[in-house]
């Protein structure tokens, strides 16, 4: 009978499942997040509990044999979030142990292509967001950035930021997955901002500029709109580079007070 395998919808979560199918040698499998299930009445569904050790196991077993390009192409497939991409890192997996002569780049298969093709989205996104984080100095002293990117590209743009504001204590959230990265000055962890208290890994961060903010903001916009030469404007040109989705975070986007 078909197996439908339910994690948690982390990384390890199904990296655990992956390690799951190759111990019980299911062929007739199918991978979900919890709100992609649907139940199946040929189809027994199994919760899956995510195990760090197996899933590193998982990890380490990728790297070696995919080598640290092909994982990692694989890591950023799955932050794409895209429904079904677990079948599709399944797939690939399978192949991928199977065949004597896998490559990361045999785009003959249409896994091995398609992983590629989605990484390649997901790494733009990484640079959009590396390009486009625009930070605000809040009262509490903290650097405070919003962002709401196609897929989950706060894991890929941590060690950038990390290495790039280490002086600075600052917060990128994630708007459209409620969570953010938190730099302290020391380490960089995951947080979800809350009001509560007592909520696991939350934090409480009173999103109020510092009073020099606006001047450095209008600044800012000052600057860009000198430095526009109007004979020049190229607008299906700006629009390629910096997408209309991205401007409701950019300084410079903001209408003038």
């Amino acid at each position: 009978m078909k197996k439908i395998f339910i994690y948690d919808g982390s990384f390890e979560g199904f990296l655990t499942a992956i390690y799951q199918v190759f111990e019980e040698k299911a062929e007739n499998v199918k991978i979900v997040k919890p709100r992609h299930y649907e139940p199946d009445m040929f189809a027994n569904g199994e919760h899956i509990i995510t195990d760090p050790s197996k899933a590193l196991r998982v990890w380490k077993s990728l790297l070696l044999k995919a080598t640290k390009i092909g994982a990692y192409e694989m890591y950023k497939t799955f932050l794409s979030e895209i429904k079904g991409v677990e079948m599709v890192l399944l797939r690939y997996i399978v192949h991928m142990y199977s065949s004597e002569t896998y490559s990361f780049e045999n785009y003959g298969n249409n896994d091995v292509l398609r992983v590629s093709q989605v990484a390649k989205m997901v790494s733009r996104e990484k640079h959009r967001m590396e390009a486009f984080v625009r930070f605000k100095l809040t009262t509490n002293g903290i650097y405070f950035a919003t962002i709401s990117p196609d897929f989950n590209v706060l894991p890929l743009i941590a060690p950038h930021f990390t290495s790039r504001y280490a002086d600075q204590p600052w917060i990128i959230y994630d708007l459209k997955r409620d969570y953010g990265l938190h730099y302290d000055l020391q380490k960089t962890q995951r947080i979800q901002l809350s009001t509560e208290a007592d909520t696991e890994n939350a934090l409480e961060v009173p999103i109020h500029l510092h009073q020099e903010e606006s001047a450095y903001q209008e600044l800012w916009k000052t600057y860009f709109k000198n430095t526009h030469i109007a004979s020049r404007k190229n607008m299906k040109l700006h629009m390629k580079h910096i997408p209309k989705r991205y401007w409701r975070h950019l300084t410079e986007k903001q209408p003038e007070a």
